[in-house]
């Protein structure tokens, strides 16, 4: 499954690339992350590997975070394993004018087990996910302040 999911954030694209580009600001917008652990590498650099918990009602997901490419704003791709579910995810970040920042992100889903069977009858689902991380990430940056 592959779907583009895309958000404007109202602040100029050197603030948000701060922002995004901060591991420590994950709590702040990912809904659930319960801990963040890196395993290999410097987090948020190419070939970091990272643990990564969720708390999604009260089943607990677990998942391996590897980043494959950053280039900000040009691109910031990762691979995300967890489950039945591997998961591909391309970050692009594109200035509209001086203090608007278009957010896009590609996904690309792949499922084993009984996680096709959910995708196939529900695929809606991970699509809303990645736009309700996203929007989140939109409220935390907006409500930052400009340094």
């Amino acid at each position: 499954m592959k779907y583009t999911v895309e958000v404007d954030i109202n602040l100029p694209l050197a603030q948000v690339i701060k922002l995004f580009d901060n591991t420590d600001n994950m709590y702040k917008w990912m809904d659930g992350l319960q801990s963040f652990e890196p395993l290999e590498g410097t987090p948020g650099e190419v070939g970091a590997k990272s643990k990564m918990v969720f708390l999604s009602g009260k089943r607990e997901i677990e998942m391996i975070e590897t980043i494959t490419v950053k280039n900000l704003p040009d691109e910031f791709s990762g691979t995300y394993d967890a489950k039945g579910v591997y998961n591909l995810v391309k970050n692009r970040f594109e200035a509209r004018g001086e203090n608007q920042t278009h957010y896009i992100t590609e996904q690309e889903f792949q499922f084993t087990g009984f996680m096709k069977y959910l995708a196939f009858f529900m695929p809606g689902a991970f699509k809303k996910q990645s736009l309700q991380h996203m929007k989140a990430f939109k409220k935390f940056a907006e409500s930052q302040v400009s340094e």
